[in-house]
């Protein structure tokens, strides 16, 4: 059985830093890629951040890049979202996921092809 748990998120003022942890069990992950999105209230679920298992090469959405550091750790499987430089526009609950196969470069950012998720963590940034 496929587990993503999330955890790390809470509330923190603009400028500040937060960690994310996904724990990950129940796939073979030697050659995939996880993932994390965000979902503010009345948006769409957006891409921040994904890295590879095996390769460590990392992607990053448009709005976070140069800000988070996505980064895993293989002998825990587990994935890692630094956030620093926090703005309000953060605010949204962060997931974990993982595809079933290995993505290409274009698939990376695309929610349609993580099929295990976790269950999310709120993170919330005052300004």
């Amino acid at each position: 059985q496929v587990q993503l748990v999330e955890s790390g998120g809470g509330l923190v003022q603009a400028g500040g830093s937060l960690r994310l942890s996904c724990a990950a069990s129940g796939l073979s992950f030697s050659t995939y890629h996880m993932g994390w999105f965000r979902q503010a209230p009345g948006k769409e679920r957006e891409f921040v951040a994904a890295v590879s298992w095996s390769t460590g090469r990392t992607y990053y959405g448009d709005s976070v890049r140069g800000r988070f550091t996505i980064s895993r750790d293989n002998a825990k499987n587990t994935v890692f979202l630094q956030m620093n430089a926090l703005k309000s526009e953060d605010t949204a609950v962060y997931y974990c996921a993982a595809p079933s196969r290995s993505l290409s470069s274009w698939e990376i950012g695309i929610r349609g092809y993580y099929v295990y998720w976790g269950q999310g963590t709120q993170v919330t940034v005052s300004s």
